[in-house]
């Protein structure tokens, strides 16, 4: 049984649970919590790792170049639009609201940030100590700064970055085995949320897929059409060609599975070679759309979720946060967990609901991740129109 089945199963087992033994149920959350803090022991070395060695392994002077900037500007106005789409949809719709994971807990209520206060803590004194005490903001400040410095000096630096290199990959095999309590976690957060919530939570999993298919559909009608048709790059070609490689990432859930049919299936469509090699590697590390609209809308949703009141300079300043962020995040499934945890950590947010997110997790997974594919197939189409190529019709 792969994965998400025993997910599904622990969910469907949980809320039966939940609802016909409440009072057994309730002595579950010991089972949650230990799941929560292995999740939160992957944090810390997984963004500094990742961020690091994706960096440093930019390159260098393709990196500067015309054709890089134009695509980081793109990838960067791409995320701001998907942002704000996330925030209107979870202020729409909100999801969250009702839940009460922490009912039996005082409201909690986020402290008011300034820019100020922001930019102060955004500088650590320590990267250990922010490792240590879980400031993530401080933590992508370092690694930036650190990436940055192992590219400048070149060469003598590539055994640091295949250090950082092996320490991400370890922590990816350490996810894949924390995963594993993914069913028991998951299974006795349902349970334990149920019991306290009876049958209405169901429409709060309702509001939370509509809020995101909402948003991702309107990113794809109101954005990406609209930028294909002023770049007259012909629609039914591109659907033509994306058809395979959007297969395979709607059934993997990993955007990162369909990059080699990706860029054949581009060059077939016409992007220049030169163009396809630096644009879509880099989309695939800096241009998840669809992932960083659900990162925001799962800190909303989880926000409301333990009552916690983000007013609207909060979340302004939790945007702003998140274009940085949410770059660098790996294209296989559940990696969107870190910059969450990541982000709620930086507010003082509880954890108590993330199980709960988890358990619709696969629903949402297929749609986001396929959006992703679709938004780093078009950048380097839009991309080489801008540096003059034509694609027949």
């Amino acid at each position: 049984m792969n994965l998400t089945r025993a997910i599904f199963l622990s969910m469907v087992v949980g809320a039966a649970l939940g609802l016909l033994a409440p009072g057994f149920a309730l002595h579950l959350a010991p089972l949650t919590n230990v799941f929560l803090r292995l999740v939160q022991s992957i944090i810390a070395p997984l963004i500094l790792a990742g961020l690091v060695s994706g960096i440093a392994g930019a390159g260098g002077g393709k990196a500067m170049g015309r054709i890089g900037l134009k695509s980081l500007v793109l990838f960067q106005g791409v995320t701001l639009i998907v942002l704000l789409l996330a925030m209107g949809a979870g202020n729409l719709f909100r999801p969250g609201d009702g839940l009460h994971v922490r009912a039996a807990q005082a409201v909690v209520e986020t402290p008011k940030l300034t820019w100020q206060s922001i930019l102060e803590q955004a500088v650590p004194a320590s990267v250990v100590d922010a490792m240590a005490q879980g400031q993530m903001l401080q933590l992508v400040v370092f690694a930036a700064l650190f990436g940055a410095a192992c590219l400048a000096i070149g060469e003598r630096a590539a055994p640091v970055v295949r250090f950082f290199g092996a320490i991400n990959d370890i922590m990816f095999r350490y996810t894949h085995y924390v995963m594993y309590a993914a069913p028991l976690g998951i299974g006795a957060a349902m349970a334990t949320t149920m019991a306290r919530g009876g049958w209405g939570v169901f429409t709060n999993f309702g509001r939370l897929i509509a809020a995101e298919y909402s948003a991702l559909a309107a990113l794809l009608v109101f954005v990406y059409l609209p930028a294909m048709l002023a770049a007259r790059i012909p629609v039914g070609r591109f659907a033509g060609a994306i058809r395979e490689p959007f297969a395979i990432a709607f059934a993997t859930t990993a955007s990162g599975a369909a990059l080699p049919v990706a860029m054949e299936k581009m060059e077939e469509f016409g992007v220049p070679r030169a163009t396809l090699n630096l644009v879509m590697p880099l989309g695939f590390c800096f241009n998840a759309a669809g992932t960083a609209l659900h990162i925001f809308l799962s800190c909303l949703f989880l926000a409301q979720a333990v009552d916690v009141k983000l007013d609207m300079a909060t979340q302004w300043t939790m945007l702003a946060v998140l274009m940085v962020m949410t770059k660098g995040v790996a294209a296989v499934p559940r990696t969107s967990l870190v910059v969450i945890i990541g982000t709620l950590t930086a507010w003082g947010i509880p954890l108590d609901a993330l199980p709960v997110l988890l358990g619709v997790d696969a629903v949402l997974d297929m749609f986001r991740t396929s959006v992703n594919l679709i938004g780093n197939c078009l950048a380097p189409a839009l991309i080489a129109r801008s540096e003059g190529v034509r694609f027949e019709r």
